[in-house]
């Protein structure tokens, strides 16, 4: 898991590192840990299917 950090200025919460931690953090154990790069995109692909 990656922390968000806490910041008092509003302009860092909007850079694009502090805006994908949250969704970062909803992924499924499988898919951040996956091996490589093709097996984190199918694993992606599979996570993201079953949302819908």
């Amino acid at each position: 898991k990656i922390e968000g950090g806490r910041f008092r200025l509003d302009i860092k919460k909007k850079f694009f590192t502090m805006r994908v931690v949250e969704h970062w953090n909803r992924l499924p154990r499988e898919v951040v840990d996956a091996p490589s790069l093709e097996t984190f995109k199918a694993r992606l692909d599979e996570a993201l299917s079953n949302l819908i």
